[in-house]
């Protein structure tokens, strides 16, 4: 669905994007991480045709953006960080007039607009003025404006920003539901976005893309933790003994029970080896589980070296950038 490929893109002496490449295949959702001027709206304005790339290729459904805009964002549906927005309409002239925009034809128009109020939960809000709506109610008009042609792109920018806790829930379930339909591309700088909506992760700092990987490859296993009821004599050298065991921390709790941090080499998946210890052994074990690490620790492993070196007024530093070993996993 998304192509791109070594993409370049500057201002002035500032570098936005750098030799970013990457794939999205349809279905897919994909997270767009990385902190404030990271380049993930730079990107985003490439990928829908606003900006050109001052070099690298770009395309969507097969189709090169910078020769054929506006073939490609015929297939987009995008929400912007903050959506325009007239708040003397009503929901539904609103999304009549987006629908003129859109080419949709005259006979389609009606049946589309219901279906997007539909799939946002603005059904009951058709003749309600945008101005007295709530906040989250105009992020889901955003939203409806972005699927009223029912694109094979959405690219989202921002989705949750200014929402309180149940807001967000409403449109992460909503984003799920649109993904049936639809691949969702979707810029963040919150964490727990896109553990909780990708499969995929997307990582830019300043500009470069430092990591493309599936969640569960970027969130590593670190080895194992082993929580035994009770202290085993000759416990830690028989985990040691394991092959690719590289090396074991003992912490006892307040109640007497053992905690062992069992390291592993290469990332090899202890957990199945020590299982089999522990019931060969006879071990009352309480809890066994990898120990991974969260998304949030493979980001600061991959943004605070780079911001150390950045160069002034966000231009990035001549220093070759250190990708996260999954950078090119798909």
């Amino acid at each position: 669905m998304i192509r791109v490929q070594g993409i370049f893109k500057s201002y002035g002496n500032v570098e936005a994007l750098q030799a970013v490449s990457f794939d999205v295949d349809d279905g897919e959702i994909v997270g767009l991480l990385g902190p404030n001027g990271a380049g993930k709206t730079s990107l985003i304005k490439v990928l829908t045709g606003y900006l050109e790339p001052d070099s690298g290729r770009v395309s969507v459904g097969g189709i090169d953006v910078v020769a054929e805009p506006r073939r490609v964002q015929a297939q987009i549906g995008y929400l912007p960080e903050n959506t325009p927005l007239y708040p003397e309409l009503t929901v539904q002239a609103y999304l009549k007039l987006m629908a003129d925009l859109r080419l949709v034809p005259p006979d389609r128009q009606m049946k589309q607009i219901e279906q997007a109020a539909e799939a946002t939960g603005l059904s009951y809000r058709l003749t309600q003025p945008i101005g007295e709506l709530s906040k989250g109610f105009r992020q889901r008009l955003g939203l409806a404006q972005a699927i009223l042609h029912s694109p094979r792109l959405l690219i989202l920018d921002e989705p949750t920003i200014g929402l309180d806790p149940t807001q967000i829930v409403t449109i992460r379930d909503l984003i799920r539901r649109l993904s049936r339909n639809s691949t969702v591309l979707f810029s963040t700088h919150i964490l727990s976005e896109v553990e909780t909506l990708c499969d995929r992760a997307i990582i830019l700092i300043n500009g470069q893309l430092r990591a493309d990987a599936r969640i569960a490859d970027l969130a590593e296993s670190l080895g194992v933790l082993l929580t035994l009821d009770a202290a085993v004599e000759g416990s830690e050298a028989a985990l040691l003994q394991l092959p690719g065991v590289e090396d074991v921390e003992v912490e006892t709790d307040i109640d007497g029970r053992v905690l062992y941090r069992i390291a592993a080499g290469d990332n090899k998946d202890l957990a199945p080896a020590v299982f089999r210890l522990a019931k060969d052994l006879g071990w009352q074990v309480r809890e066994l589980r990898n120990d991974t690490r969260p998304l949030e620790a493979v980001f600061n492993e991959l943004a605070l070296p780079q911001s150390k070196s950045a160069a002034p007024n966000g231009a990035a530093a001549n220093k070759a950038p250190q990708s996260h070993p999954a950078a090119t996993q798909n």
